[in-house]
C-alpha cells in the first residue's frame, strides 16, 4: 500500500464528465489499496473569468480580497470531485486551504507556503477517507485567504504531498509524460521514462509547459518524487502506476534506474522573451550596475547578458534579455535613466526565441556546446546570445527559425526514434 497525492489540473475537470473520469480514476487507485489525496485546479478558463471580474470592479483592486475570489474557482472543483466520489460509493470530503490549514505569507496573489498542518487529513486518509484539497490557495497568519500566483496547484500538491510523506505525486495534465521535446514540432519526439529533479526545473524554466517551476523546486528541496501522467485515458485503463508516465526523481535516485542514459535530455523552445541593446555605453565601472539595477527593483527578470569588447572610444553595447510581458515596462524604465546610463540608442526585439538543450550528461561530457553550434550554423541559423549552465545551454535566435532549430538539434543529438 502507499500514500498518493494526485493532481488534477483545470483541462482535466473542465465539466461535470471530465470531473466524472476524474473521480473513477482516483476510486481506483484507493480500491487498490492506497490512501489517498487529491488536490485540484479550477476548471479550465474560470480562474481568468474570476480575474476579469476583479479587474471590472476596481482596476486597482485590493489583491487580498482579489484573492477571495479567484480562490473559489478551486473551491467549486474540490467539492465537486467530493460528490462525485460520494456518489460511486467512497468516503470523501473537501478540505480548504484555510481548513487543514495550508500556512503561507501574506503576499497575496503571489503567496508562498511557509507550512502545512497534516495530522487531521492524515487521519482522515488513515480512516479510508479521499481528501480532496483545492490547489492555489492558503491562509496567512492574518486569517486571510491567499493564493500562490497562477500555475500554483502544481506547488499545493507537492507541498500536500512532501507534508504527508507521500510516497509520490501524481500530477495529472493533458500530456502524458515528459518528451524529448515538443512532439507538435518534432514527430519523433520521445517520452521519457525518468527526469532528474534538476533538469526537469531547467526545462520548466527555458519553456517547458509541462510543470510550473516552484512546484520542481519545492519537490527537490523536499524529495518528493513526481510522476507525469496522462488524465485523459479510458475508463479501463490500468491503475496509475503502471500507465507510462515520466517520474521526476533525484539524480541519486536515477543512476540507479537507468545506467545508458542519453548525453541530452530535452531540448525546449521559448517564445516569451525579448532583446534589449544599448549602444555606447561608457566602459567604466558602474555602468552595468547602472542599467540592471533598476531593472532588478523594478522585478524584471534578465536572462542573456553579452557586453562587446570596449570599442576606441571607451564605448560599448550591451545585449540582454527580459521576459516579452516586462518588454514595455523595461523600455519605459531605461528611458527615464537615458542620461544616468549615458546610452546613445535603444533598440528592442520582440520577434526572438530561446532555444535550450539540457542533460545532466553534459557534467561529463565535453561538446555539448560545439555540437549544438555547428548544427545551427550547418542550417544557417543565427545565434544572437548564448547563456550556460552546468547542465543547460541556451541560444537566442530569430523567431521564425525556432521550429527549424528544434528539429535540427533533435536530430543532432540523435533523439529521434521509436
Amino acid at each position: 500500500m502507499a500514500r498518493i497525492v494526485m493532481k488534477f489540473g483545470g483541462t482535466s475537470m473542465a465539466g461535470t464528465e471530465r470531473i466524472r473520469r476524474v473521480a473513477r480514476i482516483v476510486q481506483r487507485q484507493q480500491a487498490a489499496g492506497h490512501e489517498v489525496a487529491v488536490v485540484v485546479s479550477a476548471m479550465a478558463g474560470e480562474t481568468d473569468r474570476l480575474v476579469n471580474f476583479c479587474r471590472e470592479a476596481n482596476p486597482l483592486y485590493d489583491p487580498a480580497e482579489y484573492d477571495v475570489v479567484v480562490a473559489s474557482g478551486e473551491q467549486v472543483t474540490s467539492g465537486l470531485l467530493a460528490m462525485h466520489l460520494q456518489a460511486l460509493g467512497c468516503k470523501a470530503r473537501s478540505w480548504l486551504g484555510w481548513q487543514l490549514p495550508i500556512h503561507t505569507d501574506d503576499a497575496h496573489s503571489k503567496a508562498r507556503i511557509e507550512g502545512i498542518d497534516s495530522e487531521a487529513v492524515l487521519a482522515s486518509m488513515a480512516s479510508g477517507e479521499i481528501a480532496v484539497i483545492p490547489g492555489f490557495q492558503g491562509v496567512s497568519d492574518k486569517g486571510r485567504v491567499t493564493t500562490l500566483g497562477r500555475g500554483g496547484s502544481d506547488t499545493s500538491a507537492v507541498a500536500v504531498a512532501a507534508a504527508v510523506k507521500a510516497d509520490r505525486c501524481d500530477i495529472y495534465t493533458d500530456v502524458d509524460g515528459v518528451y524529448t521535446t515538443d512532439p507538435r514540432i518534432v514527430a519523433k519526439a520521445r517520452k521519457l521514462k525518468n527526469v532528474t529533479y534538476e533538469e526537469m526545473l531547467e526545462l520548466a524554466s527555458v519553456g517547458s509547459k509541462v510543470l510550473q517551476t516552484r512546484s520542481v523546486s519545492l519537490a527537490m528541496k523536499e524529495g518528493v518524487r513526481v510522476q507525469v501522467l496522462s488524465s485523459f485515458i479510458d475508463d479501463d485503463a490500468p491503475a496509475a502506476d503502471t500507465i507510462p508516465g515520466t517520474m521526476i526523481v533525484s539524480d541519486e535516485e536515477l543512476e540507479g534506474l537507468d545506467m545508458e542514459r542519453q548525453l541530452i535530455t530535452g531540448i525546449a523552445a521559448d517564445k516569451n522573451e525579448a532583446k534589449i541593446t544599448l549602444t555606447r555605453i561608457s566602459d567604466r565601472p558602474g555602468a552595468v550596475a547602472a542599467i540592471f539595477g533598476p531593472l532588478a527593483a523594478a522585478n524584471i527578470n534578465v536572462d542573456m547578458i553579452i557586453q562587446n569588447i570596449a570599442k576606441d572610444k571607451g564605448e560599448t553595447d550591451v545585449t540582454f534579455t527580459v521576459p516579452l510581458a516586462d518588454l514595455a515596462r523595461a523600455q519605459a524604465l531605461l528611458e527615464e535613466r537615458k542620461d544616468t546610463i549615458g546610452y546613445y540608442r535603444m533598440l528592442a526585439n520582440s520577434k526572438v526565441a530561446k532555444i535550450s538543450v539540457v542533460g545532466v550528461g553534459m557534467r561529463s561530457h565535453a561538446g555539448v556546446a560545439a555540437t549544438m553550434f555547428r548544427a545551427l550554423a550547418d542550417r544557417g541559423i543565427n545565434i544572437q546570445a548564448i547563456t550556460t549552465s552546468e547542465i543547460k545551454v541556451s541560444v537566442l535566435i530569430d523567431e521564425d527559425e525556432t521550429e527549424l532549430a528544434v528539429r535540427v538539434l533533435h536530430t543532432a543529438y540523435e533523439m529521434d526514434g521509436e
